[in-house]
């Protein structure tokens, strides 16, 4: 499209082309007849006249235009420059702002902000002009403000998105919350009762969640004698969080007629859009409350892929029957002999515990003729352990089926079965490798289940109240074939793993772990001898006293231990000292901190029941089980790590136990 100057020069080459044909033409009439060519000249003088004045009008009107719209342009850009709702600032190459338009006057207290510097509008600006970020966000003034920087031209563009974000946390407050409520012994407590006493418990139960829920707004529904449908939105969710989910102290508290507490498990999903999605998401969450023992709440958020715990604060009931270890006997039995082999692995650096009951599965294979080996490596083992590993090497019946891992990895079929024991994560076992390598894996472990989990094993056999895998496994033994026969090494490896993991039957002693116990005995085990394993040097338990010493009293009842930064210690007096410490008058529970052999910093917890330990150690990347856990930190410094333990347990007294 020409432009509106081009106009009158198109138009007055037009014209000089009509002159010149024009004055051809009356040259031609002048040649021919004079008179006509007189008369012509007359005419052309008048049309030559008009012509120039017409055209004068219109350049004048064209260029009138022109300035009309030049006008009107240079106002609308000035108006929308100093009007439009878009803040806008020049900056100088020392953040001094030079120039910003009237509408950044909302953002700041000050008349002008012209000669100020950036930061009277938020702290964090220098910082983002500095990344090079093209586009960040900021609260300025208690607005919400998405920000557009050129760098070149050192010029921001300010958005107001309050109403936007305001808008998104609305919409995000609103969306669906699903929470399944699982009543973890109900049919243990009721069972024996007759209709009555288990009307009335369920009464009183119904009672208190439907309480619960009108104060709340929650809508529930009852699906079964034990199990309630929770749905609510994220706005009560966090108000739940806030008050650390009550209704589990409120449901504890209620004491049946056998003066057995009932406890809640509420599993919660939220972050998806899709209902069946959330669903599987809410029940993933109450099988790892039931996981965990139960008496707690496990919320799993999809848009973040992070787990809260709130409660577990007791120790989960033992159970009163042997069903499930019978019924997952004859399971692991089935498993067994479809397989060709059996691959048994504890995790890393073994423990008795570990070493007993990988012994204990392996005569499980045994028992049912199938080939049996249990992985180890021999260099991973501590001075405790070292004792059981040489006794069993005098031993070549036994210790001929010990291998280590690479080994086990060559060996892998089709048909080979893994069993895990005293272990449910990946990164602790002896060789990850072999759960990517073998379809049927089966998990046996008496820790309480943490978010890490190996995907899709074939069977799981996992029970918190228990005191030790070894007593799981030595349940399972008495249910395999009569022809099952354990050595007195045997016998007495599986005693020894119970016996260290209940500190001599004091920690998480139940009469299903003195049943256990029995048996073993009845089969050979040696007690002289597991105090043998369990001895230890002189200088370690001057080594460890030491730890003990460095020991002050936090919060009461709590004794944390902080060992020298240049002096290492092995995972088992760390261990040690911590049990030890656990013994002291007035003490609830205690955490020995210190340098690792392997350079990284160890943090052993113990609990007498009543501080849940598992729950803080979560929080420093570690687990294990309420009264005994652990973690090992890298690259911390230990007063860094005694501060980080400080005010975790700070948070658990002051304000519960959310991951």
């Amino acid at each position: 499209m020409p432009n509106v100057k081009d106009k009158p020069v198109a138009m007055g080459k037009h014209i000089i082309g009509v002159y010149i044909l024009s004055f051809a033409l009356l040259v031609f009439l002048y040649y021919y007849h004079w008179i006509i060519g007189i008369v012509m000249t007359v005419l052309f003088a008048i049309s030559l006249y008009y012509s120039i004045k017409r055209e004068k009008q219109l350049v004048d009107q064209t260029e009138a235009y022109i300035s009309t719209l030049s006008y009107r342009v240079k106002k609308v850009g000035e108006e929308a420059l100093l009007e439009m709702p878009i803040g806008i600032i020049l900056y100088g190459e020392d953040n001094q702002i030079e120039w910003a338009n009237p509408y950044m006057s909302q953002f700041a207290e000050v008349d002008s902000l012209i000669g100020e510097q950036l930061h009277i509008l938020s702290n964090e600006f220098p910082s983002h002009l500095k990344d090079d970020t093209e586009s960040f966000w900021l609260t300025i003034d208690q607005y919400d403000c998405q920000i557009f920087h050129k760098k070149e031209e050192r010029l921001l563009y300010i958005f107001d998105r309050t109403d936007q974000t305001e808008l998104h946390t609305l919409y995000q407050n609103e969306k669906t919350v699903l929470g399944i409520i699982f009543l973890d012994n109900y049919e243990e407590i009721t069972q024996n009762m007759d209709d009555t006493a288990r009307s009335q418990i369920n009464s009183q139960v119904t009672s208190i969640l439907n309480k619960w829920s009108n104060e709340n707004g929650i809508y529930l529904k009852r699906t079964s004698q034990e199990r309630f449908l929770a749905v609510m939105n994220q706005t009560i969710l966090a108000d739940l969080e806030k008050a650390k989910f009550e209704i589990l102290d409120e449901v504890r508290e209620l004491i049946t007629d056998k003066n057995v507490p009932l406890t809640l498990s509420i599993g919660v999903g939220l972050g998806s859009e899709s209902l069946p999605s959330l669903g599987e998401l809410t029940q993933s969450s109450l099988d790892l409350a039931l996981g965990r023992g139960g008496d707690q709440v496990v919320i799993k958020d999809d848009e973040s892929s992070k787990v809260r715990f709130y409660g577990g604060k007791t120790n989960p009931m033992e159970k009163r029957t042997r069903v499930r270890a019978r019924v997952i006997s004859h399971a692991l039995k089935e498993l067994v002999k479809e397989s060709d082999q059996v691959l048994v692995m504890g995790h890393k650096s073994p423990d008795m515990d570990s070493i007993g009951s990988a012994i204990g599965v392996l005569k499980v294979a045994q028992a049912n003729d199938v080939e049996g080996y249990v992985v180890l490596d021999d260099n991973d083992i501590n001075t405790g352990v070292q004792r059981l590993v040489d006794e069993m090497k005098e031993h070549e019946e036994l210790w001929s089926h010990f291998i280590d891992p690479g080994s086990a990895l060559d060996i892998v079929t089709k048909n080979t079965l893994l069993v895990i024991v005293d272990t449910h994560k990946p990164s602790l076992v002896q060789e990850s490798k072999l759960i990517n390598k073998i379809e049927h894996v089966v998990i046996i472990d008496h820790h309480r289940r943490g978010e890490e989990f190996v995907d899709n094993p074939t069977l799981v056999y996992m029970e918190p109240y228990a005191s030790s895998t070894a007593e799981l496994v030595t349940e399972l033994l008495e249910y395999q074939p009569s022809k099952l026969s354990l050595s007195m090494l045997e016998s007495t490896a599986l005693l020894a793993g119970i016996i260290v993991d209940t500190n001599s039957f004091t920690l998480r002693t139940g009469s299903r772990t003195f049943d256990a116990a029995s048996y073993l005995r009845s089969r050979g085990a040696d007690t002289v001898l597991v105090q043998k394993f369990l001895k230890e040097d002189l200088d370690i338990y001057v080594k460890r006293s030491r730890l003990i010493e460095n020991t002050n009293i936090y919060r009461g009842n709590i004794a944390i231990s902080v060992g020298n930064s240049r002096e290492k210690y092995g995972p088992v007096i760390i261990a040690q000292a911590a049990d030890t410490l656990l013994m002291m008058t007035g003490v609830e529970a205690s955490f020995v901190i210190s340098v690792r052999e392997d350079g990284r910093v160890g943090i052993s917890a113990r609990s007498l029941g009543n501080i849940n330990v598992q729950v803080m150690m979560e929080k420093m990347n570690g687990g294990g089980h309420l009264t005994n856990a652990a973690t090992q930190l890298d690259d911390m410094a230990v007063i860094d790590a005694y501060e980080w333990l400080k005010d975790i347990i700070d948070n658990y007294y002051e304000g519960g136990e959310s991951e």
